[in-house]
């Protein structure tokens, strides 16, 4: 057998593979669609009373730039590591970004004990239910665009999704949600951030998979 009739006979039936996206275009596709449910949330639920001066304080200036930046960071870390020819070292990227966001709430948790002593701690379930509310859905949202690392890293890709979406969403929280003390941002903010990385890691992978199908 002659070897063009042999590569037409293999070629025969084959579909056209579609190609990726590239990862900053997916990420900043990921990161509009992100934006405009988040900001629709915080129309729908209407901002803080003390928004103005909250924004006037440096601290509260910071702490929403740093989950805003781990937020955009976790999500480019995700579609490159989506692709089997990219470092894992791109794990990393959201971690400095993710650590000053975190002291940052944990400064203000010294600051306020030092000057009023441990604040009352209370239940705030509006704080996980809109971190998770929207935080869940935009991670699925994500893992669809990166269905195709189903067989290469869906746990690190499926955490660094849970990652993105529960930052950009404590960012609109923070809109719209008043909490009079930093150690409950921490313990809410902080523990729904979490709730929907641990969702991401434990159910992410079999998402992806059955997208993939």
């Amino acid at each position: 057998m002659r070897t063009d009739d042999l590569i037409s006979r293999l070629s025969q039936g084959l579909a056209p593979v579609r190609r990726v996206t590239p990862p900053m275009q997916a990420a900043l596709g990921w990161l509009a669609l992100a934006f405009v449910v988040v900001a629709a949330g915080v129309a729908l639920s209407g901002f803080r009373h003390d928004l103005e001066q909250r924004l006037m304080l440096m601290h509260e200036q910071v702490n929403m730039a740093a989950a805003l930046a781990t937020g955009a960071a976790a999500a480019v870390a995700a579609f490159h590591l989506a692709l089997p020819d990219r470092s894992e070292r791109w794990a990393l990227l959201p971690l400095p970004f993710a650590a000053f966001w975190v002291s940052g709430l944990g400064w203000g948790c010294l600051t306020e004990f030092v000057e009023r002593g441990w604040p009352a701690m209370h239940v705030s379930l509006g704080c996980m239910s809109f971190i998770i509310g929207f935080g869940v859905p935009l991670t699925l949202g994500m893992l669809w665009m990166t269905r195709h690392a189903a067989r290469i890293r869906p746990g690190p890709v499926a955490a660094l999704a849970g990652l993105a979406a529960a930052a950009i969403a404590s960012v609109g929280l923070s809109l719209v949600h008043h909490l009079d003390a930093a150690a409950m941002v921490l313990i809410w903010h902080g523990g729904s951030v979490l709730v929907v990385m641990l969702l991401a890691r434990l159910w992410g992978a079999r998402a992806m998979r059955a997208m993939e199908r």
